[in-house]
């Protein structure tokens, strides 16, 4: 029953919580004002019109009512390799209330009128709108784009003609939707994230979902929606202390509110905001020339100064080599390399333990009812023998780092997405399959590469030497392991799972080389 109602059961959204005032109520004693009153929800009236922006890099398309980011394509990034794939989109949503950058002054976004706006300028690179809201308030968005960057300006310009003091905030909404295309971004984060008082806040829809809401306030850098390979984000270069407003409309549609203390606007007074916009690849060398700390947003988790060099060094072999699946077999070398000293000895080492486990197990049946004694005697025979039994265990030790680090480069750098390597792999950022001419339930086509990976894996375990005292049990479990990693494998990246494989051939090599030498 317990099951069913955490599995089965839909999960309903808490009801949301009551807006939040714009503006103290002290601030509201402290001048005559005219009160900026939300205007009627608007009857279906026709499309505004669409201004379109072309570059190089991307075609955006604004829309006249409000203004808003309707459309934003990349043009060197297609949905998949298939030859008609289209670009990638990172709107998409069909709502104007739902599009990027909807910004009101006074009322926030979702009972402020939408307002026409009228074209003031439109050419190659930038784009004026303005309108006039029921409070007699001027709105003006300003676009500016850069033919040679992901990074583009929206300064809004809000203006008093009237003859009374106006009292408000401004707010910038940043909607999106969660796009989960395949199974291996369930490892992954996929949501907003806000750089708040120099730290990095990744809110989980889920359990955003549960709570309805969170507000992050102080020193906002930006504000962002990410997904494995793109984001969207806002960077507030006007606000020095504001607060973002995180909601969960569903599980895949989350909505970010930027908004900052409220101020009178006397009349004839102006106020200008500006934001820096970056709609674009989580490619940390784009990133980092666009500024703003945007490239904090590639997260490798724990390991991340060391995987960032990893990414680097992989980076630098491809431009030599051409090709990411030949890289990753040269990164797998070189590692290997560094590492081959500390990983022969602890081999040499676990060698060596396998040849005492006959004098192991003797120790442990004759003093099995006293194991002070039983530790006592086996620190003498490895005094006497010369071995330190955790020597096989520190070469993996000391590998942990760049293992997870590694790991995470292969599974979630935008280099190796749709990056071919040779045969039947022609995407490393994908699981690979092999078509055999029929369908694979399940799966569809046949995972060789994986298969070979646990086969090398078996392989490898069936070399090493065990030792002959320890855990008979454990020794059972780990013959299961090739399977279990097998399995695990079968969605992960093509190019995490040749770097195992190439990874296991060499500790074979090394392993064949290291039983055959004499003692």
């Amino acid at each position: 029953v317990l099951g069913y109602q955490y599995l089965i059961v839909p999960k309903v959204a808490p009801p949301p919580r009551p807006q939040e005032q714009a503006a103290p109520r002290a601030a509201e004693r402290s001048a005559e004002k005219r009160p900026i009153e939300p205007g009627p929800e608007q009857a279906p009236v026709k499309p505004a019109a669409d201004y379109t922006i072309d570059t190089p890099l991307y075609t955006a398309v604004i829309n006249g009512r409000g203004g808003v980011l309707r459309s934003f394509t990349l043009k060197k990034y297609r949905t998949s390799i298939a030859k008609d794939a289209g670009p990638v989109e990172l709107v998409g949503m069909k709502a104007i209330r739902e599009m990027p950058l909807l910004f009101s002054w006074g009322i926030e976004p979702g009972r402020a009128l939408v307002p026409e706006m009228a074209p003031e300028k439109h050419d190659d690179r930038s784009l004026t709108l303005a309108a006039r809201m029921p409070s007699g308030l001027v709105i003006r968005k300003v676009y500016e784009f850069d033919p040679a960057s992901y990074l583009f300006t929206l300064r809004v310009e809000v203006e008093n003609p009237t003859a009374s003091p106006l009292q408000g905030a401004p707010y910038l909404a940043l909607p999106g939707r969660i796009h989960k295309t395949t199974t291996r971004n369930t490892y992954l984060f996929s949501g907003p994230a806000v750089l708040v008082n120099d730290e990095v806040e990744q809110i989980k829809p889920d359990k955003l979902l549960k709570k309805g809401e969170q507000t992050l306030s102080g020193k906002v850098t930006w504000l962002a929606f990410e997904d494995t390979y793109f984001m969207t984000g806002v960077v507030p270069e006007d606000i020095t202390s504001g607060s973002v407003r995180v909601r969960a409309a569903s599980a895949d549609q989350v909505s970010l509110l930027l908004y900052a203390p409220a101020k009178i606007l006397q009349p004839g007074g102006k106020l200008s905001y500006r934001f820096k916009v970056y709609c674009g690849p989580k490619d940390i060398d784009i990133l980092k020339k666009a500024d703003h700390q945007l490239a904090r947003i590639v997260d490798f988790g724990w390991f991340g100064p060391v995987a960032r060099p990893v990414l680097a060094l992989l980076k630098l072999i491809n431009r030599a080599v051409h090709n990411y699946g030949v890289a990753i077999i040269l990164l797998t070398v070189l590692i290997k390399a560094v590492f081959w000293p500390i990983t022969n000895k602890g081999m040499k080492s676990m060698k060596q333990m396998q040849k005492l486990g006959p004098k192991i197990a003797k120790i442990k049946e004759k003093y099995k009812d006293d194991k002070e004694r039983q530790n006592q005697e086996m620190m003498r025979l490895y005094q006497t023998y010369k071995i330190n039994p955790l020597g096989g265990c520190m070469p993996m030790i000391i590998q942990i780092p760049v293992f997870f680090a590694l790991y995470r480069v292969l599974m979630q750098a935008i280099e190796l997405r749709h990056a071919p390597f040779c045969l039947w792999i022609t995407d490393l950022s994908a699981p690979e399959r092999l078509d055999v001419g029929f369908h694979i339930p399940w799966l569809g086509g046949l995972p060789l590469l994986t298969i070979l990976m646990g086969a090398t894996m078996y392989l490898q375990q069936k070399m090493t030497p065990s030792n002959a005292g320890g855990n008979s049990e454990m020794t059972k479990y780990m013959k299961f392991l090739p399977v279990f990693f097998t399995f695990l494998f079968i969605n992960f990246a093509s190019g995490l799972v040749l770097y195992f494989l190439v990874n296991n051939v060499l500790s074979i090599a090394q392993q064949y080389f290291i039983n055959r030498a004499k003692d």
